[in-house]
This record gives structure tokens, sequence and C-alpha cells, in this order.
């Protein structure tokens, strides 16, 4: 087995609409103004998203970003619309276990690009790019199970619900919350493409 440092990753992979990619120094800007257009939304599900973070906070976030991505420890992504620096949401590879390898996709979408389909094509985008290029077994979406659009966006993209953890955390306001498992396996995830059902 290869080990992870010695990994050749692409820092960037591109779906019909989006260029997604690792932060890099100098992102911090774009990353504060989308991040901070979309706290409404973002806070009742994000613990990161609870105040405005500064300008230093999001240029913290990308650097560290960039080092995790060369530590192949963590794989934060951020979807910009091709052509333009517009960064519209984030998502990424996340807990890597790279003895399986195992991943789990998280996402969040900027305020004002709802309602066209951007999350679901980049979910559908990063989900073949965990097969396809890192050799994924297991690939899973972790939600609060009262996250109604995060839920569908799984869905969508060809996962299969595989359970409840039922009262398993704390909500970001404290709530006792229940978690939703969804993940999709390689032969599932080659049968939808055989099936030209892939997400996105």
């Amino acid at each position: 087995m290869t080990l992870p440092l010695l990994r050749n990753i692409p820092d960037s992979l591109e779906t019909a609409r989006l260029l997604i990619r690792v932060p890099q120094a100098g992102d911090g800007p774009a990353l504060n103004a989308a991040v901070c257009d979309s706290l409404d939304e973002l806070r009742p599900w994000m613990p990161w998203a609870q105040q405005p973070p500064s300008l230093d906070e999001s240029e913290e976030v990308a650097r560290q970003a960039r080092v995790q991505f060369l530590e192949r420890s963590n794989i934060m992504l951020l979807l910009t619309l091709k052509g333009t620096d517009t960064i519209i949401g984030g998502s990424g590879l996340h807990r890597i276990d790279w003895d399986v390898p195992r991943f789990e996709i998280g996402y969040w979408r900027r305020t004002g690009y709802e309602g066209q389909g951007y999350v679901a094509e980049a979910v559908g985008g990063i989900t073949a790019f965990a097969f396809d290029v890192l050799g994924a077994q297991r690939v899973e979406i972790r939600m609060d199970g009262r996250n109604l659009r995060s839920r569908a966006v799984a869905e969508r993209a060809g996962y299969y619900l595989e359970g409840e953890l039922r009262q398993d955390s704390r909500a970001v306001d404290g709530s006792l919350r229940s978690t939703l498992v969804f993940s999709l396996l390689p032969d599932e995830y080659r049968r939808r493409i055989a099936d030209g059902r892939e997400g996105g």
C-alpha cells in the first residue's frame, strides 16, 4: 500500500459548472466573504459558523487546509464557478482512513446559490474523485437528521441511508441530535455509473 504522504493526488477537479480545488494562500478574503454571506443558514448546523470570522482567521483556515492536504490528513475543497474566482460553497473529504481507504464528504452552500443543484453536482464529482482517483472502498455522508436539505443532497447523489444514530451527540444549540449515516461502496458506485444515474 502506498503511504499517504507519497500519494500523488491532484489538488483540483472539475464538473460541468464547477472548479473544485484545495484552498491556497490568499484565499482568505474570498472564503471570508462566502462564509459571512451564509452565516444565517449555516449557524444551525455548523459549529464553525457561529460568529463572523475575521479576515486573518479565514486566511489561516485556507493555509491550514493546504498543509493538511499536503499531509494527506484532510482534503478541504472550495467550490468555485468555472471561469471565475467566486466561491459558492465548500466541501471536502474528511475523517480519512487510508487503510481502508474510507472518506466522509461534508458540504455547505453559499447563500444566494440555492436551488441550482451546485452542491449535488459537487458531491457527484467528489464521489467520483474518491472512488476513481483515491481508490475509496467506502464513502460516507453524515448529517443532523433535521437537516432536510443536506439529506436531499445525499439522496440525489445516490447514497444509501445506512442507519440513524439516535441521540448520539449534541447539536450546535445544545439539544440532542440524531445523526443519519449515508454511504456508498465501489460496486454501488460503478452500478450507478453504468446505469447513467451518477449524482450531479
